[in-house]
């Protein structure tokens, strides 16, 4: 089965951030840990066609037909072992096992109030007809579902087709964890990188700062800035996950190995910082080269 061609950033908690004590149907979930990273992707498809099937299609995956979320909400998680996660000077993480909750429900709430205010009109109105509902109705179940979400912060960001350079900006490229696999589709193929919660917003901090002083309120800019608040919702000792996903699925095993996309952002924010500009430009040229090639394919699908 093919994975979303989807790319993640994930946060893993460690349970104590859960509440004290944690949910039982959590802590048992951690302990079992069902879900693998590609057999995620998996699940969050099959929610979303469970709740186009049933009578009368749920507007919201993971939710019972009143529209209170399903148990799975609590057990849907993936689990990480602190051991796994490199980390430098005094960063923590931990202890174990650290959580990271699908949340497909309020991701998918997210998504909903996303698509009503920037969706063409014609494209709205005929989701909204096939619901049966007003932009009004959908939109007060969508935003009552992101209430539900612990801290009002959800543990995975995710885009389709490509992923977003700054975020490159978190890890170190020698974080860097690739398995190649039996070829494109094999499940276990993944590229990803890993790192303590402190040392991510150390470096989104210093990514910011500097960007913002010679590019100015850019797009990367914002990018860093969101990512910064978002990031420093969590616990102190969570780990952060940047994870390709499905993209892998996309990209030969030459090309795979070769990505040096970490290294390019890296040399381009040491770039700026000795004011090269030809340097730069010459370095982004190579990454929307590389990504325009992934998301050009969106057109095609």
């Amino acid at each position: 089965m093919l994975r979303p061609f989807v790319a993640y950033l994930r946060v893993y908690e460690p349970l104590s951030a859960f509440g004290e004590p944690p949910d039982d149907q959590l802590v048992r979930a951690a302990e079992a840990a069902k879900l693998s990273r590609a057999t995620a992707g998996e699940r969050e498809h099959l929610l979303w066609l469970k709740s186009q099937i049933s009578i009368p299609p749920r507007l919201l995956p993971a939710e019972l037909p009143g529209g209170a979320p399903a148990p799975s909400g609590k057990t849907d998680v993936l689990v990480l072992d602190p051991a796994d996660v490199p980390t430098s000077g005094s960063a923590v993480v931990g202890p174990g096992p650290l959580v990271c909750p699908l949340e497909v429900r309020v991701r998918s709430a997210a998504a909903l109030v996303g698509f009503l205010g920037e969706a063409h009109p014609a494209l709205r109105a005929a989701v909204l007809d096939a619901v049966g509902s007003s932009a009004e109705s959908v939109r007060s179940r969508a935003n009552a579902a992101l209430r539900d979400v612990r801290t009002g912060t959800m543990h995975v960001l995710s885009t389709t087709w490509t992923v977003p350079l700054p975020w490159f900006s978190l890890i170190e490229p020698d974080e860097r964890r690739l398995v190649l696999g039996d070829g494109q589709h094999d499940p276990r193929r993944e590229l990803s990188w890993r790192t303590a919660m402190t040392d991510a917003l150390r470096r989104v901090a210093e990514a910011e700062e500097l960007v913002q002083e010679t590019l100015g309120d850019s797009g990367p800019t914002r990018i860093l800035a969101e990512t910064g608040r978002w990031l420093s919702n969590f616990h102190p000792a969570s780990a952060v996950e940047l994870d390709y996903g499905g993209l892998v699925q996309l990209i030969e095993d030459p090309i795979l190995e070769s990505d040096t996309s970490a290294e390019e952002v890296h040399s381009i924010l040491e770039a700026l910082r000795g004011g090269a500009v030809e340097e730069i430009a010459d370095l982004f040229q190579t990454l929307r080269d590389y990504w325009g090639d992934l998301a050009a394919r969106e057109r095609f699908n």
